[in-house]
Formats: C-alpha cells, sequence, structure tokens
C-alpha cells in the first residue's frame, strides 16, 4: 500500500467563500495596506505551508515600491485536525527584520497559539511595527488574545480547507474555500 492510499478519506461540504469573494476581499486587503503603509517599506512575513496562496495575491494588490516577502515555517497540527498547542519552528526567516515595518500574513487564526507564539518571537528582534492580516478568523476557538490587524473573513468553528489550507497536507489546491464532514 503506497502512502497516498493509506490516508484516510475525508469529504468537503459545500463552497464557503468562493474564487471570486476571496479576490474581491484580498483586492481590499491590499489597498488597505498599500493606504496605511503609503511611502514606507513593509515586509510580509507568510507563515508556510498554508498562506503561499493568500500571500501571493495579497502582494499583487499591496501597491508599495518598497515591499519584501520572507517566510517561517513553524507546525503545531502535525497530521491531526486539532493544533497540539505547541509550536516548532521547521525554517526561520532569511532576512533581519530589525527597525523594518512587519505583517505577518497567516491562513487562518484559529487557537491563536502558533500566532501569539510567532508575535512574541518576532518582537523579540526588533522590528518597527509588527502587524497581523489573516484571511481566515475563526474567534470561537481562541485560547489566547490575539487579533488580526487586517482580517478577510470570520468563520464558524469548522475544520476549513482550501485555497492553502490543509488536512493531512490535501486540499491546499483547492481555488476556494471549503470545509471537512464530520464523521
Amino acid at each position: 500500500m503506497t502512502a497516498a492510499q493509506s490516508k484516510k478519506h475525508y469529504d468537503l461540504s459545500e463552497v464557503l467563500i468562493d474564487e471570486k469573494t476571496l479576490a474581491k476581499r484580498i483586492a481590499e486587503l491590499g489597498a488597505e495596506i498599500t493606504k496605511d503603509y503609503e511611502g514606507r517599506s513593509i515586509v510580509l512575513i507568510g507563515i508556510l505551508k498554508g498562506s503561499i496562496p493568500f500571500i501571493a495575491d495579497l502582494m499583487r494588490h499591496i501597491k508599495l515600491d518598497d515591499l519584501e516577502v520572507d517566510y517561517i515555517s513553524v507546525s503545531s497540527y502535525g497530521r491531526s485536525t486539532k493544533s497540539s498547542g505547541v509550536v516548532r519552528i521547521l525554517k526561520d526567516l532569511d532576512s533581519d527584520i530589525k527597525s523594518k515595518d512587519v505583517i505577518i500574513v497567516e491562513d487562518i487564526i484559529d487557537t491563536g497559539l502558533t500566532l501569539a507564539y510567532l508575535k512574541e518571537y518576532f518582537m523579540g528582534r526588533n522590528p518597527n511595527s509588527l502587524k497581523i492580516c489573516t484571511l481566515l478568523d475563526k474567534p470561537s476557538r481562541r485560547k489566547v488574545d490575539i487579533r488580526g490587524d487586517y482580517v478577510g473573513f470570520q468563520v464558524e468553528d469548522r475544520f476549513i480547507v482550501g485555497y492553502g489550507l490543509d488536512v493531512d497536507q490535501r486540499y491546499r489546491n483547492l481555488p476556494f474555500i471549503s470545509w471537512i464532514k464530520e464523521e
């Protein structure tokens, strides 16, 4: 049996956020960030792997001359649909963020544990400013007091997939947001 054959099967529910709605909201977020940082330079830090589609689309809508992009890879889920609460850094930043305006770009704020950890971690590197841009916000699951400065959509307490979000590394390639049906 191959690894692909041994993966658990998940059924998707209806489309929660379609491609057109995603594109419109991401353009709005890009315009907001452009306005807020006019005449300044910023560093977008994408949290791998889930933020890839979002950060790629978002940065195309940020109309600033000085825009850097970097990535950090962390793990708190493993192969589960529940966060372990333990954050491990798998890949750190390549650039120095000291005295720079930084925006963390996240796919979803769920419990907030990973983002709270990263916020504290990055503040230790003395950026000029640090804000959070998240595509999705799930406040009903929050375990720490953390909020996005730029929020795409608020979602219910369901396991969300698509547009970068996955379950067991699957469904990231969906061009829309859906959710996994309960078993």
